[in-house]
């Protein structure tokens, strides 16, 4: 998992504040006074040294903000568990967010430097999957329409919309709709201006629609709908599919049948509320499911245990949520 998202919360929820505090320190001279003074100012064993430990993603983008060479080896990811890494986030990636939208036009000219800012989460997720044998890299996006987010969505080969039963979210796929023709539009045409060696750093094809999910949904049993939701939730949880259909060209979801279109992935897995289940979850930076196991504080101790089936019970759920998603990738 890469986080991209300048709030950090990935990141903060995965891992504890102090080895964050380690990471971010350890790094703040390259990012606020400069990467090639900063790494002058170290002898080469202690650059190596740097870079033989988990660096944060701002980290690894630096140089390319800053137009200088690469870093000459990639500094391994944090393991959290056996099959899952993390390449930590910044709060300071706004600032290579600036230098998208600052380079932005050089990519109609070709301008090598403007091509590798665009490009380059996508080829750091090339080479860490090379280096360490993913089989997928998930990127986390803040929920906005920004140029990092254009950029980095625009060049993965899936995406999906997380989407709160209200009305904020039908107006959400809306725009997420019309900012994806725009961005289309955009790459269309540079691909078109730019030479094939060049176009050979973006993705074969613009990226494709994966589907939606319904999360912290208000379960209400009786009412008759399909899904289990109190009447408001289902109200505009069922106009999702309606909308996506609206509002998400065709052409970026032609692999979805209307089966796979009109229903969230996982169907209901996910969908209904935990309560204050993802709270502790991320309280203790493990998943739900695992929360009963660990050590526990003692003010959460009978409240974590007098639930102990129903936090076991969530990780079916996501093992169903992700063999739905993992049929969605294979149809690409």
């Amino acid at each position: 998992m890469i986080d991209a998202d300048p709030q950090c919360n990935l990141t903060i929820y995965s891992i504890d504040q102090d080895r964050i505090h380690e990471i971010w320190t350890r790094e703040d001279k390259f990012i606020d006074e400069g990467f090639e003074s900063s790494r002058k100012a170290l002898s080469p064993d202690d650059f190596n040294g740097l870079l033989a430990t988990p660096r944060s993603l701002h980290f690894l983008l630096k140089p390319t903000e800053e137009g200088t060479g690469d870093i000459p080896i990639l500094p391994p990811p944090i393991k959290l568990s056996n099959s899952l890494d993390l390449l930590p986030g910044r709060l300071t990636l706004h600032l290579f967010e600036e230098k998208i939208a600052e380079r932005w036009a050089g990519i109609y000219r070709g301008d090598p430097l403007a091509i590798r800012t665009v490009t380059k989460i996508r080829e750091l997720t090339q080479a860490y999957s090379q280096q360490y044998g993913y089989d997928y890299v998930i990127v986390d996006t803040s929920p906005s329409l920004g140029s990092l987010n254009k950029v980095v969505i625009s060049t993965v080969d899936g995406f999906f919309i997380p989407a709160f039963p209200d009305l904020f979210s039908l107006y959400g796929i809306r725009n997420i709709g019309k900012a994806l023709r725009a961005w289309k539009s955009e790459f269309d045409v540079i691909y078109k201006l730019i030479s094939e060696e060049k176009r050979n750093a973006f993705p074969r094809n613009f990226v494709s629609f994966l589907g939606y999910t319904i999360y912290n949904a208000k379960k209400y049993g009786g009412v008759g709908n399909k899904w289990d939701l109190a009447h408001a939730h289902y109200n505009y949880a069922s106009q999702i599919p309606a909308t996506i259909q609206s509002h998400i060209d065709e052409n970026l979801r032609v692999h979805l049948d209307a089966e796979l279109l009109s229903a969230p992935i996982g169907g209901g897995s996910v969908m209904h509320t935990h309560n204050t289940f993802p709270t502790m979850a991320q309280y203790y930076h493990v998943p739900m499911w695992k929360v009963p196991e660990i050590e526990l504080e003692e003010e959460h101790k009978n409240t974590i245990h007098g639930a102990r089936g129903k936090y076991v019970e969530t990780r079916q759920s996501y093992i169903e949520f992700c063999k739905d998603l993992l049929i969605r990738l294979q149809l690409l």
